[in-house]
């Protein structure tokens, strides 16, 4: 097992309305991520991911597409330091 590792990003674009927090949610428990996903005021969706780097990635990448209906202008990535995080929160 490699060691966690943490990624902030803002997904911009059409994000809210389509499922996305929802969706990130279920992908994120199949592969063992923990974080949370938040709508902001703004349009766009905040998402936090700690977990295996491979797990993080390919989250990472399903984020860039997002659910069906959601439309990813942009995805803002930043790497944190990984906290222990557990679980999987839609804010």
């Amino acid at each position: 097992m490699s060691a966690a590792v943490a990624r902030r990003l803002i997904a911009r674009g059409r994000v809210q309305g389509v499922f996305f927090r929802e969706s990130v949610r279920r992908r994120a428990l199949g592969l063992g991520v923990s974080g949370w996903a938040v709508n902001l005021p703004d349009g766009s969706v905040e998402v936090v991911l700690e977990g295996e780097a491979d797990a993080v990635r390919a989250l990472i990448e399903f984020c860039r597409e997002g659910p069906r209906g959601a439309w990813v202008e942009r995805l803002e990535e930043t790497e944190l330091e990984p906290r222990g995080l557990s679980g999987f929160e839609v804010r």
